[in-house]
């Protein structure tokens, strides 16, 4: 009995092994999403965090645009005041405010000197109502305009993530698919490693030959660490561009389909109503407003007010009344270049801002050139890729057949593997790139 539970307790590690081997999860498996394009820019569109903060940008330009009501809104003020003293002055005023005088006591020369103290309690209510403040009415239209700037890059930074979600999308499936094109390669390889093993002991090849299969699947190897590294970095990236933890395991279900990309056939032009140009537009003509703006404060400011005053020795003084309706006018003069200097800054910036908007423009024209040359480079490499691949597995046929029967060397069988190898990634590359191509030239035709 001590013998068998002896027997039981060395085992015992054996045995977890065998049960963490069946039941991976219990040791934390990360969690498998298989996702989309459309489901990632869907995600995306829900979750990344720069589009959050461009829409907490647009939410406060529009906050912006709600404080410039005070351009021609009234300003109301409440206040209360509480007073003790016992200044001469003061306490006759006071007294006058609370309609309390005495002529037979409050005139005369000792009541008036050396008073006693009083309190006061003052309720007033002040209405200040604009009336001329040109350098607020035109800052009123800047505010609208940079709200719309801000609209118009929220729209445009939408089709920014959008077009970085494919890119990593696209980029992790043809990194999958050259790692498969690897692993085959490797597969093939190890069983021409044991034959050339095998026909090197027999003296049928030298040395050298045996030794030329080692060293390609030692290449094999390399590029296979480098492509799942490519991986983990476009799973990183769509973690990040999604909002995903680390533990989830991205597994796109899209793959490189290119029979539905449609060349245009004219090149196309740079819209007008692309998103960020109209952003760059609109600040530019925020740019401008705000240099109108700065030259209005050279003007008088023109307000109207209105006061109402309560004053009480008891709280919260609803006593006596008064009232004063008046208007002010202020002019500023001279500021000691303060305006002027403003005025020549904002000269500048909206200059700056109109420059911005061309340069958009023609590096608008620029990038669609780029895009309409590439989707059209892709779509020949395709052509030429298809083909090299058919005539790389003839090749590679022949050759393995050839090589079976003792009628072909070893570096030609590697050397029609390697072709083959690399026709199947270069065609992957070809698809991903006329798939981004098209992508690219929608996204700066402002598709």
């Amino acid at each position: 009995m001590v013998e068998g539970a002896m027997k039981l307790v060395k085992g015992f590690p054996g045995y977890m092994l065998v049960l963490v081997l069946l039941f991976p999860f219990t040791a934390g498996a990360e969690e498998v999403m298989r996702i989309s394009v459309d489901q990632a820019l869907e995600m995306a569109r829900e979750n990344n965090y720069t589009l959050k903060a461009a829409k907490a940008r647009v939410d406060r330009a529009e906050a912006r645009y709600v404080q410039s009501r005070k351009a021609f809104l009234p300003e109301i003020t409440l206040s209360e005041t509480f007073v003790t003293t016992d200044d001469p002055a003061a306490v006759f005023t006071y007294k006058l405010r609370q309609g309390i005088i005495d002529p037979a006591a409050d005139f005369s020369a000792g009541a008036l000197n050396d008073p006693d103290d009083i309190s006061n309690f003052q309720l007033g209510i002040e209405v200040r109502q604009p009336v001329f403040n040109r350098d607020a009415f035109i800052g009123r239209s800047a505010a609208s305009a940079a709200r719309e700037s801000q609209e118009h890059m929220l729209r445009r930074t939408g089709d920014s993530i959008a077009f970085e979600v494919k890119k990593a999308y696209y980029g992790l499936v043809l990194a999958r698919k050259n790692l498969g094109a690897i692993n085959r390669s490797i597969r093939v390889m190890k069983v021409h490693d044991r034959e050339a093993r095998d026909a090197f002991k027999k003296g049928l090849i030298t040395k050298s030959d045996k030794l030329s299969t080692a060293v390609r699947l030692a290449e094999l190897a390399e590029r296979k660490m480098l492509i799942e590294d490519e991986i983990t970095s476009a799973k990183d990236g769509l973690r990040f561009l999604l909002l995903l933890g680390s533990d989830v395991d991205i597994v796109p279900v899209d793959g490189l389909e290119t029979s539905d990309v449609v060349i245009p056939e004219d090149e196309p032009a740079v819209p007008e109503d692309r998103a960020d140009l109209e952003a760059l537009e609109a600040y530019a003509e925020a740019a401008g407003y705000r240099h109108d703006m700065a030259k209005a404060k050279q003007l008088p400011r023109l307000n109207a007010f209105l006061q109402r005053n309560w004053n009480d020795d008891d709280f919260p003084g609803l006593g006596e009344t008064n009232w004063a309706l008046g208007i002010n006018m202020e002019w500023t003069i001279f500021d000691g270049y303060a305006t002027i200097g403003r005025v020549q800054e904002t000269r500048a910036g909206e200059m700056e801002a109109r420059y911005n908007y061309e340069e958009a423009k023609d590096k608008g024209l620029y990038e669609i050139r780029r895009a309409y040359r590439m989707l059209h480079t892709a779509k020949s490499r395709i052509e030429v890729a298809e083909q090299s691949l058919r005539e790389a597995k003839v090749s590679l046929d022949f050759i393995g057949d050839r090589y079976r029967s003792g009628l072909a060397m070893t570096f030609e069988l590697l050397g029609r593997e390697q072709a083959y190898t690399y026709a199947q990634m270069r065609l992957n590359k070809a698809r991903y790139d006329l798939i981004m191509a098209k992508h690219e030239l929608d996204y700066y035709s402002g598709r």
